[in-house]
């Protein structure tokens, strides 16, 4: 794994539909955030969720997603998390990123 900059990203493409399979700890502050559903809904994703782990009483979130969509859609959507100061780790194995 390594911690994702916009750099790894490859923009040619855009058209293409991708995967990319990421690690995703969110902060408290926004576990009453649809975050995940705008994922979807703004940038017309397909999420896959592989794991998800919640604190108990509160506490930060760890997903394991894969999103599915074209080029520019994933980094727009990445891109938005990490305004949100979401942490973000790219899974290796994902497809050419």
């Amino acid at each position: 794994m390594q911690t994702l900059t916009f750099s790894h990203l490859n923009t040619q493409s855009c058209q293409r539909t991708r995967e990319v399979t990421i690690y995703l700890t969110i902060p408290e502050s926004y576990r009453q955030e649809p975050i995940v559903t705008q994922l979807v809904n703004r940038y017309r994703l397909q999420v896959n969720i592989l794991a998800a782990t919640l604190g108990s009483n509160g506490g930060q979130g760890q997903f394991k997603l894969t999103l599915i969509g074209q080029s520019e859609a994933i980094k727009d959507a990445l891109a938005y998390l990490e305004e949100l100061q979401v942490t973000i780790v790219l899974d290796q194995e994902s497809d050419g990123w």
